[in-house]
């Protein structure tokens, strides 16, 4: 089978109710083209509708993770219309993974480029191979990286993310986790590995919790620090309210394993 008579998107799901969605154009590095957009948009549609999920790791098939938007694609008809429409479309995307009520996580390999690089930031979590590599690099053919700074800039420091938008250079794995961008970083045998650590942890708590804990902590990001804080409480106390909490808590209280009927 070849990349033209394949699916865009490869999903798999286990007993835990743990979704991988696999990019799934390796010979074109994963680049989000409008097949791949349109992939996403229908896996990511799906995994919202359904209460059964418990977390959704996010991979690249081949040599690469993602090279970001389609070159060849987006030069074949250029119009300012057709631009705006891919750009809003490919931000609806992305913005839609952290509207999900479950923790995604980016196994990242090979090279994360522009929007690729975006759909990196834009996880709530990333585990990177030591020899993976980052960029935005855009700016290389005069294209600054607008959508791709947003996100970045809320995961790097300011003057961080500006250097990587405006010089387009490569950063390393370990660059990236000493600069927010990723968690952890594990060799290349060991990847795997190190994705279901974080994976094995979140599906042991309660999912209404995590659900409420991630709206919650996007939603504060945006806003002053005494609505943060109110929208915060409210948040606890409803959480407080959730069997999982109350059962939860019972359990601390009598010294024993909590009994959650996920």
């Amino acid at each position: 089978m070849t990349d033209t008579d394949s699916p865009f998107v490869l999903q798999s799901r286990d007993a835990r109710g743990v979704v991988t969605l696999a990019l799934n154009r390796p010979a074109s590095f994963n680049a989000l083209s409008e097949g791949m957009l349109g992939a996403l948009e229908q896996a990511l549609g799906q995994i919202t509708a359904d209460t059964t999920v418990r977390a959704v790791v996010i991979a690249g098939a081949g040599k690469a993770f993602c090279a970001g938007h389609d070159l060849k694609e987006m030069r074949a008809a250029p119009s300012l219309d057709y631009y705006e429409q891919l750009f809003e479309r490919c931000g609806a995307m992305m913005l839609s993974i952290q509207k999900l009520p479950v923790p995604v996580i980016a196994r990242v390999h090979g090279i994360a480029t522009a929007a690729g690089c975006q759909l990196v930031a834009v996880c709530d979590l990333a585990v990177a191979s030591s020899d993976a590599r980052f960029a935005v690099s855009g700016v290389n053919v005069g294209l600054f990286c607008a959508t791709p700074s947003v996100t970045l800039s809320r995961n790097l420091g300011r003057k961080e993310a500006f250097e990587m938008l405006v010089t387009g250079e490569f950063i390393s794995a370990q660059e990236a986790r000493e600069k927010g961008l990723v968690n952890r970083v594990a060799p290349p045998a060991e990847l795997d590995a190190a994705v279901e650590s974080l994976v094995a942890s979140i599906v042991a708590k309660p999912r209404a919790a995590l659900a409420l804990g991630k709206a919650l902590f996007y939603r504060q990001l945006e806003t002053g620090i005494e609505a943060a804080l109110a929208d915060a409480s409210q948040t606890m106390a409803c959480n407080m309210m959730d069997e999982s909490a109350l059962e939860g808590v019972q359990a601390f209280i009598e010294k024993r394993p909590p009994d959650w009927k996920r």
